[in-house]
Order: structure tokens, then C-alpha cells, then sequence
């Protein structure tokens, strides 16, 4: 069965990015080709990534959709629609820093041109498959997501992806499931703790003298054990799991480290991210 990715999205959200990484995967990559060309494309035997946006020549989002709906028909192949958002903000800023022209701006403020595209595009992005919010994405977290759910490969087991965040600077976009650990006993109010992480072993042993921490953990494991083969028998290829707390630095990184261990422990496999110790993990 040929895969097929139909790549779209807000222009200036990483269409051209997104492409290249998924050229480095294994697709064959092809950017702004005409509708009309669309069907020619598929039916190969390689499996392929198209980019599709307002810039694409005939494009229309419901001659699009049409489209989709009858390549979908087709048992012979596996599509999934990918769309990339942004926080408008963002992309002016991109727009304004290199000096580029928005396709639907004309002569009129780059914003405009944003919110028009977003309300023409609405409709594909309730449609898609997969939603990437690049707006304070790196490229490597990029490829993680992008990997975690079209990497070509003939077994593809559940990819758990675990992170430690602050809430202060909100909460990752990606996450599947979230958990808030802000309940447990702090160490930044421990001076001899407050320059520490979650990755040393006195901030770990006085959060584990919180009267609640063995029954939390133990509960949060009752949890989410049963439903990593529902999620598997579903077809999820990838599942973020993020755990917060008031800085990301002590009791989430902590509880992060732990469940991924504890994941992998039992076969699973897990990668590890804490957010607020400069992106670094383990």
C-alpha cells in the first residue's frame, strides 16, 4: 500500500521544512504541484510527500478536499492530510524579519493576509489527519513528531514521548496526556535544594518524602498501563506524555525521569525531554 502525505498548512508555518524532513525519511517530496496533477502522482509505489498550500496553482480548498476524498477510495493507498499551524504573531514576524510578501496580502498589512488565509484554510485544518503547531518549535522536535507518526517502517510500535514542562511557559502543544504534579512537596523552597534539579538524587529523595508520592505514582502507572495497547490497537504510532509543575525544574522532572524509566522497564519505547533544562533529557 503506497503512503501518501498531502502536506498544507498557514504559509510561513515550515511546509518547506516539514518536506526536506520527510525527504530525509524516505519520501519522495514534491512542492506547489497543480491540482490538476495531483491524481498522476499517486498510485506509485514509493511512498510520497506533496505540499499543497495557498501558493499551489488551482488551488481551492474544496476541489482539494474532493480530491482527498477520492484518493481515499482507493484501497491500494494510505493517505493522511498534514497541516501546519502557527500563531499569526509568528508568522508577521517571520514575514516582516525577511522581507517576503504574503501571498494574500497585496498591499495591505501582513496580518490581514494571515487571518484570511486561516479563515480559507479552516476547513482542511478540521479535516487533517495531524496538526503541528510550530510556533515555538525547534526542527528537531519537528522530526520527532513527524517520525513518531510516518516513519517507514514495516512494525511500528508505540513511540512514547515523555516530557517535564513548566506551566508557567505553558503547556506543550503536543501533549496527549497531561499531568500536573504541582500537588507534591516543593524543593525550591529548600535553599540547600533551589539550585538542584530533578535529575539529583536529594531532590528526588525529598520528594518521595511526600506522605502522597508513592500512592500518586502508583496510580499514575495504574493509569496509563492499560491504555498503551488501546492506543496501539488503534493504530497511534506516537503519544506524548508531559508532566508539569510550577518551574520545570525540580518535582516534574523528577516524576518524568521516573515513568520513562519505568516505561522502558517495561518495553516500551520512550524518549525523554525536559524542557526547561535547556532541552536536555535523561
Amino acid at each position: 500500500m503506497q503512503k501518501i502525505l498531502i502536506v498544507t498548512g498557514l504559509s510561513g508555518a515550515g511546509m518547506t521544512t516539514s518536506l526536506k524532513i520527510l525527504e530525509d525519511m524516505g519520501y519522495e517530496t514534491i512542492d506547489g504541484v497543480p491540482l490538476s496533477l495531483l491524481p498522476q502522482l499517486v498510485g506509485r509505489a514509493e511512498p510520497m510527500a506533496i505540499g499543497v498550500d495557498i501558493r499551489t496553482r488551482g488551488f481551492g480548498v474544496a476541489p482539494l478536499l474532493e480530491e482527498l476524498d477520492q484518493i481515499k477510495e482507493d484501497q491500494k493507498l494510505d493517505l493522511s492530510l498534514v497541516f501546519l499551524d502557527c500563531e499569526d504573531e509568528i508568522i508577521e514576524r517571520r514575514y516582516v524579519e525577511t522581507r517576503h510578501r504574503h501571498p494574500l496580502a497585496d498591499e495591505r498589512p501582513v496580518a490581514d493576509g494571515i487571518r484570511h488565509e486561516r479563515q480559507i484554510l479552516a476547513p482542511l485544518q478540521n479535516r487533517a489527519d495531524l496538526v503541528i503547531n510550530t510556533t515555538d518549535m525547534a526542527i528537531k522536535d519537528c522530526k520527532r513528531i513527524l517520525q513518531g507518526h510516518f516513519a517507514l517502517s514495516d512494525k511500528k510500535p508505540l513511540s512514547i514521548f515523555v516530557t517535564s514542562f513548566s506551566f508557567k511557559k505553558g503547556i506543550p502543544r503536543e501533549a496527549d496526556l497531561v499531568f500536573d504534579v504541582r500537588f507534591l512537596r516543593n524543593p525550591y523552597y529548600d535553599p540547600s535544594l533551589r539550585s538542584l534539579t530533578g535529575k539529583d538524587e536529594a531532590v528526588g529523595a525529598y520528594i518521595r518524602e511526600d506522605e502522597g508520592f508513592d500512592d500518586f505514582f502508583n496510580n499514575l502507572k495504574t493509569l496509563i498501563a492499560p491504555l498503551l495497547p488501546r492506543y496501539s490497537a488503534e493504530g497511534k504510532s506516537y503519544l506524548t506524555i508531559a508532566i508539569g509543575c510550577t518551574g520545570g525544574q525540580h518535582r516534574s522532572v523528577y516524576l518524568a525521569r521516573l515513568l520513562n524509566d519505568w516505561l522502558s522497564d517495561n518495553g516500551e519505547n520512550t524518549q525523554l525531554q525536559h524542557r526547561e533544562l535547556t532541552n536536555s533529557s535523561h
